[in-house]
């Protein structure tokens, strides 16, 4: 069986951009759409953009449907409109950030599922909002997490229905390889036993402070530690920076890079024994994922989407949110333990890589395809109230 899905974006693509300009400052709508297809399901894109305009790539068609001008459930239905035309049989819609879209799209196409994919959503917390939500969404076949506890919260706000289909699949995958460790040191410089990699924002949504708290304990035991930083947004580098001078188990210890090209981060794994985040919620866990898909053994914080990533610390070692100490547990442990590269690289393979979550995809398609067949059956069976 080989479904015709649609992956749809209601989000308009930055104006001026080409299609393929749009792909390249937006990566993963092709890589979620390209890992679908690699497991044989026909996929096609819609994007909503400032122009019209079709390609395809990688055995993918993307069609981008001109939406300038138009209110939100007029997009909808221009989309829906597109969809019957292309005799799609189910709707991969990104994002529950577009509800008046998402509802028009319902209504055109009544016949076919929508499956959601969280992208970092938030339940709403109004009540008029939930209210809103509720209606607009409870068309909803089916909806995506990395962890199925992200749900809860859409769960406890209504917007789930109790038919609704649960799927866990990770947000998306990445191309990242594993690479020798002392050619990628000598390229970046990287040094320490263990050399450990941090790459995120420096905010208090990831914890860097605890993060600084937890090496110096470890730093104790493990006296050859070093800690390397990338980031982008760094509200907290003054307190980082004060934390840093004044302790002397991390003054000379952590080294703050900056801000660090992509392809560089690749590298920049590569050369790290361990990976380290303390984020207190991620909607999948990017850098976490990368690591892992360099070989890199992970040190993260016990949240739902790191067990899913780790297989519930499966590979590296997960340690209490918040808690310094249960990191500097953590990072010893992992430094002692050494796991073989080769053996995360394994795990990331079958259960992370494009071809693992684009057989997911699949999956969900194909359940929630069944399921809708099975209840036009039972409404047309002889003697049926339908």
């Amino acid at each position: 069986m080989n479904p015709h899905v649609a992956q749809v974006s209601f989000l308009p693509a930055p104006a001026g951009l080409t299609g393929a300009q749009v792909l390249e400052r937006w990566p993963s709508l092709a890589d979620i759409a390209e890992a679908a297809a690699s497991a044989g399901t026909r996929i096609c894109v819609v994007q909503a953009a400032a122009h019209a305009e079709r390609l395809s790539r990688h055995g993918v068609d993307y069609h981008f449907v001109d939406v300038r001008g138009t209110r939100r459930r007029e997009r909808g239905r221009r989309v829906a409109t597109l969809l019957a035309a292309l005799g799609v049989e189910l709707a991969h819609v990104h994002s529950f950030g577009f509800p008046e879209e998402s509802h028009a799209l319902a209504q055109h196409l009544p016949r076919v599922p929508l499956l959601f994919q969280d992208h970092a959503d938030r339940a709403p917390r109004r009540w008029w909002r939930r209210w809103q939500w509720r209606q607009r969404y409870r068309a909803m076949a089916g909806v995506a997490f990395t962890a199925p506890e992200l749900a809860w919260p859409f769960a406890a706000a209504g917007v789930l229905q109790p038919s609704t289909r649960l799927f866990a699949i990770p947000e998306s995958s990445c191309r990242f390889q594993p690479g020798d460790r002392e050619r990628a040191r000598t390229e970046t410089g990287l040094y320490g036993h263990p050399a450990v990699l941090w790459v995120g924002h420096l905010q208090p949504g990831k914890d860097p402070l605890t993060a600084l708290d937890g090496v110096a304990l470890a730093a104790q035991k493990l006296p050859g530690l070093q800690l390397w930083c990338a980031y982008g947004h760094a509200p907290l580098i003054g307190k980082l920076q004060a934390r840093i001078e004044r302790d002397p188990w991390l003054a000379g210890r952590v080294h703050l890079l900056g801000k660090v090209p992509h392809a560089r981060i690749e590298t920049l794994m590569q050369a790290a024994d361990l990976f380290l985040s303390a984020s207190h919620a991620e909607s999948c866990g990017f850098a976490a994922l990368e690591a892992m898909a360099c070989g890199t053994a992970p040190v993260l914080s016990d949240i739902p989407s790191f067990r899913a990533l780790t297989g519930d610390g499966k590979v590296g070692r997960l340690w209490r949110c918040g808690d310094a100490r249960a990191l500097s547990r953590a990072l010893v442990a992992a430094a002692l333990e050494r796991m073989p590269p080769e053996q995360i690289r394994a795990h990331f393979d079958a259960t992370l890589s494009f071809a693992a979550v684009g057989q997911r995809w699949r999956d969900a398609y194909l359940q929630l395809l069944q399921s809708r067949r099975d209840a036009y059956a039972l409404e047309n069976r002889p003697g049926s109230l339908a």
